[in-house]
């Protein structure tokens, strides 16, 4: 038996949502864009949140837009998140991403 299996942007940006969440020193997602700031604002929060999908030169990218917690070292912080980000969505979605860039938005007390 033949098929296919597909992953669609949603559920990549779902898994690598709570992959970073999982990093010590990430203190939660920033909104990525205004529908996003607008959907926090009326409570609806998403795993996805602050996880932008595209594509080059026909596979995913990711960019992800991070709240560091304060004190900590914020590039080691960054290269924690793209190391495991790119072994879970190589290990569970069977995806090599051509690009993963950590964007340090914001610095918080926790």
């Amino acid at each position: 038996m033949s098929g296919s299996i597909q992953i669609t942007e949603a559920a990549l940006a779902s898994l690598i949502g709570l992959t970073a969440h999982e990093i010590p020193g990430v203190v939660g997602m920033a909104p990525a864009n205004l529908r996003e700031g607008i959907s926090r604002v009326l409570g609806r929060a998403n795993v996805s949140d602050g996880v932008v999908i595209g594509k080059e030169s026909g596979k995913f990218t990711a960019d992800l837009y991070i709240v560091a917690a304060y004190g900590v070292n914020i590039p080691r912080v960054a290269e924690n998140i793209r190391e495991r980000v790119q072994h879970v969505v190589k290990s569970q979605a069977g995806i090599d991403l051509a690009a993963l860039r950590v964007h340090a938005v914001g610095v918080q007390r926790v």
